[in-house]
């Protein structure tokens, strides 16, 4: 497949996170995918201002608008902001901190 794609303005599918992923109150998340080949996906999430948690599968993301920060089970915390290219490995528990509504295109293994 040979395509391009405009991150910023994708729409994008809402649904609220499962209450237990909510520490601090109701988080709904968007997330459309853009694209996927035999070996990767690649699509788009918002998450707005708020907090959320999750258990990561491997992925790399850009970040391409909003702030926030990620805080690993093993205690150390990616800031995030517009360019900013993440690394999360498989079975890494995580806090979602988010200061302002923060949109990241997304690329996992299938």
């Amino acid at each position: 497949m040979n395509a391009a794609f405009d991150a910023v303005t994708a729409e994008l599918r809402y649904a609220d996170l499962p209450a237990e992923k909510c520490p601090a109150g109701p988080v709904s998340t968007g997330v459309t995918m853009l694209a996927a080949t035999d070996a990767l996906e690649v699509g788009v999430w918002e998450h707005p201002v708020g907090t959320s948690t999750d258990v990561e599968t491997d992925e790399v993301f850009v970040v391409l608008s909003g702030r926030g920060r990620v805080t690993l089970d093993d205690g150390r915390v990616l800031e995030l902001s517009p360019g900013i290219v993440g690394v999360l490995a498989a079975g890494t528990a995580t806090t979602w901190e988010i200061d302002e509504p923060l949109r990241k295109v997304w690329v996992v293994e299938r």
